[in-house]
């Protein structure tokens, strides 16, 4: 079995969601699947050397310059698939799965899993992800074919699903919903109050400050204006209200910065050191505006909240995520009206957002859905 990606860099979700997915899978299941990694010639050698310091046997190649050539990748592929007679491929996101379809088409592959990361067709057209018009006008139907075509399918969220059945009139049961889990080798590890308030003197905190913090790029965005309302109205309830953008700076956080004196800051952390980061913290901030993209999305900063004992400050709309909080009452709905007041977390507080975290958003707690999907592939 294979599982193909095509133009995705490594980063940390690379890391989290194709590279252990894979070594998951092998280590528990005996799947014995082999990644292949298509990927730019940009920094080919470094990233090539990334992928495999994780994935020792995955076989890496480069893509052609520019997207619009994605076709050519469709040959190697074939060739790949007639010389290791692997004829199961589990593909990421779209054009992965339209060079599987094509090898399926010409015999040399009996099965194809479109692993659904997201609405690609949505995205590409509200975010202008790719530049080239002609890509843009296409990726509909390479979409549709992706998910109708397919024998079987991996979808990130329960919306992703019900958006393949508007908008491409997906009818079947023919998959599953995986959501974005953290790394298998992740442990509950729960600080202990002096060890939290030794961060917290560290980075310039008080222990009675309530720290709110976003991780993630803000650049782009038509909607900070939106965000800024809602926790500005925190903001100045009280000085001891803290707001950390784990990002680059940007115009907007500047602004920010100097309406609030004080209370907001900024700063841009390598993935290794986040965790502990957010351990000091009190909420995790996920606010997206309206779209298809963050209507059936699956952020992988909601389960890294929950994994560092916070609570999610999180808009209307989110994939499954905003429905999740109001059942599990694991943070707030927040939106332009929203008027909340957050209270300082205690231990046990921390310790039932890393227990959700562990029944919901690991691999093990996603088990019993990698055998059916192995099932549906045997």
């Amino acid at each position: 079995m294979i599982y193909l990606t095509y133009n995705d860099q490594p980063s940390g979700v690379f890391s989290s969601q194709v590279n252990d997915v894979c070594n998951y899978i092998n280590k528990h299941l005996d799947a014995k699947i082999k990644l292949v990694a298509i990927i730019s010639l940009h920094n080919f050698a470094e990233n090539r050397r990334k992928i495999r310091k994780e994935v020792p046997n995955a076989l890496v190649l480069p893509a052609l310059p520019k997207a619009r050539y994605w076709q050519f990748s469709c040959i190697v592929f074939a060739l790949i698939c007639l010389f290791t007679g692997e004829r199961v491929v589990i593909s990421r996101n779209v054009i992965a799965t339209k060079i599987a379809l094509f090898v399926k088409k010409i015999g040399l592959a009996k099965k194809v899993c479109l692993d659904g990361r997201g609405a690609i067709a949505a995205e590409w057209n509200e975010y202008d992800v790719v530049a080239h018009d002609n890509l843009k006008k296409s990726i509909a139907g390479w979409e549709k074919d992706a998910v109708l075509q397919a024998d079987f399918r991996i979808a990130v969220s329960q919306e992703l699903v019900k958006w393949w059945s508007e908008a491409y009139g997906y009818k079947e049961s023919k998959h599953v919903v995986i959501p974005c889990t953290l790394q298998s080798t992740f442990q509950l590890s729960i600080p202990e109050e002096s060890q939290l308030l030794d961060l917290r003197t560290k980075n310039g905190y008080n222990p009675n400050d309530i720290i709110l913090v976003y991780s993630g790029s803000t650049s782009g965005w038509q909607s900070f204006s939106a965000l800024e309302k809602i926790l500005g109205r925190i903001l100045a309830i009280d000085k001891k209200y803290k707001l950390i953008f784990l990002s680059k700076s940007d115009e907007s956080i500047e602004k920010m910065k100097a309406q609030f004196p004080g209370q907001i800051s900024n700063t841009w952390l390598t993935h290794d050191k986040v965790q502990s980061f957010l351990s000091m913290c009190d909420y995790g901030v996920l606010y997206r505006e309206q779209s298809v993209t963050n209507r059936v999305a699956a952020p992988t900063k909601f389960a890294e909240y929950l994994s560092a004992g916070l609570p999610v400050l999180i808009s209307t709309g989110i994939g499954d995520y905003s429905e999740f909080v109001k059942a599990f009452q694991c943070g707030y709905i927040i939106d332009e009206n929203s008027t909340i007041v957050p209270v300082q977390l205690n231990s046990e507080t921390r310790k039932s957002m890393m227990k959700l975290v562990l029944d919901h958003y690991t691999k093990d707690a996603n088990i019993t859905n990698y055998k059916s999907l192995l099932s549906s592939l045997s």
